[in-house]
């Protein structure tokens, strides 16, 4: 007899990986990724972002042509190429994954607090308006609403650092990419997997990270809750994505 997860398939899982050294623990972490998922039977794909040569810049060269040729002003370039087939082939490809993805897990190491100039690009590039949120459709309403996220990411300083150290509590840390990028878009930001002092640590700690990284996968994949509520969302993310009226946007700014 089937058990429940069995009965209701794997899930599409999009990894978004960002480290410019094949050899890193990031990398580590990507290959831990795709070993475990596609062991219990899910299908992953990858978006390599240094290794695909990811532009991180946002500009014209986004589209195919501009709806205004005397002003460039992004956002409403974004609603008119989703509207008219108008993005860059780039942005078509990475959209398509992530439309695919019912989770998506983001692993880069963090630099100066924050994100890696070319993941918080593929952020500002890839989730365009008209294409990934709209007026409207933010949090609960998101175009993602259902599918979960998550960071994983690898860290120079030690996990005390972090807590009672001066960098701030990790939580803090990483609040505008979690409230205000995942949760804005509606995923449910999961909590970030974090390997502090990575460079740092030995083997042996490495190797417990991997673990601990593989188990937080697969726990998060084969929720059976969440998969039951994954099902259910995928009317409300129809009736979420329809398109967008011109009329609710408001003047270019």
């Amino acid at each position: 007899m089937k058990s429940p997860l069995t009965s209701i398939g794997g899930i599409n899982v999009l990894v978004v990986y960002a480290h410019p050294e094949p050899t890193s623990f990031g990398a580590g972490l990507k290959d831990a990724a795709v070993k475990s998922l596609t062991a219990a039977g899910h299908s992953v794909e990858i978006s390599d972002l240094y290794a695909e040569g990811f532009n991180p810049v946002a500009g014209r060269h986004d589209f195919k042509s501009p709806s205004d040729p005397a002003r460039f002003h992004y956002q409403s370039e974004q609603l008119h190429a989703s509207q008219s087939d108008g993005f860059a082939a780039d942005l078509v490809r990475e959209q398509d994954r992530l439309m695919r993805a019912d989770l998506v897990v983001f692993i880069f190491p963090l630099w100066w607090g924050g994100l890696p100039a070319i993941v918080k690009g593929w952020f500002d590039r890839v989730c365009a308006y008209g294409v990934a949120y709209a007026d409207g459709k933010r949090y609960e309403r998101g175009y993602f609403v259902g599918h979960r996220a998550l960071l994983a990411l690898t860290t120079g300083g030690t996990a005390e650092r972090f807590s009672q150290g001066s960098y701030g509590e990790m939580s803090h840390v990483l609040h505008s990419v979690q409230r205000c990028i995942l949760e804005y878009l509606g995923f449910e930001a999961l909590k970030p997997f974090v390997a502090y002092a990575a460079p740092r640590v030995d083997a042996g700690v490495r190797v417990q990270y991997l673990r601990e990284f593989e188990t937080r996968l697969l726990e998060a994949a084969d929720d059976p809750q969440w998969r039951q509520r994954l099902r259910a969302s995928d009317r409300l993310v129809a009736e979420n994505r329809r398109p967008v009226d011109d009329k609710a946007w408001a003047a270019p700014r």
